[in-house]
């Protein structure tokens, strides 16, 4: 799987002078963050973390929420936009991630990550191919894996009560963003 999209993005950076922009989607759990970095390192690439324009909020927030409505606020694509519209035109830039440690769940991190443009910038995580960022990608990856290995993984990374919790909350969203929003033939690759 990994040299197959190696191959596709090589050819696509032939003659080209400006960055190619890779969207790898899939559900949480299915090796995004793995299959990411071993990629950019093949073809000189630098890794954006999409879950560090996690919007934040409360558990009762996001509970109330119908599935639609998680998948248009869980990713601020509205911070992407400008990083990925930088590094496009080979510009470095800083951001504020999504403060994790943060216990009132309600924003950015005080500190910046600061990324380099490189010829392949990837953008990692769940959401990352959504239409609203669309015209600055160019190459929408759905990384597809069977849902008992996708829990397993998940379970391993994250811990049973976080999985559970998790899954109650988020399975919906990604069932309705993966089926109505982005299905696999509106992505460019699907990779199993």
């Amino acid at each position: 799987m990994i040299e197959r999209l190696v191959t596709h993005i090589e050819g696509m950076l032939a003659g080209r002078a400006t960055p190619v922009v890779v969207a790898l989607d899939g559900r949480s759990g299915a090796g995004k963050s793995t299959i990411a970095p071993l990629v950019a390192a093949k073809v000189d690439g630098v890794v954006v973390d999409g879950d560090d324009f996690y919007a934040g909020g409360s558990g009762d927030m996001w509970d109330a929420m119908t599935a639609a409505q998680k998948v248009d606020h869980v990713i601020d694509w509205r911070r992407q936009r400008p990083l990925l519209e930088a590094l496009r035109r080979g510009e470095s830039i800083g951001y504020h991630p999504y403060d994790w440690n943060d216990e009132d769940n309600d924003g950015p991190a005080p500190h910046q990550i600061h990324v380099e443009s490189a010829q392949v910038i990837i953008v990692d995580g769940v959401y990352s191919g959504r239409p609203e960022l669309a015209d600055l990608v160019d190459l929408s990856v759905l990384i597809l894996i069977d849902d008992d290995i996708r829990r397993a993984q998940l379970l391993a990374r994250e811990g049973e009560d976080y999985r559970r919790d998790w899954e109650a909350r988020w399975t919906e969203a990604e069932l309705h963003y993966f089926g109505q929003v982005m299905p696999p033939e509106a992505f460019d690759l699907v990779l199993p």
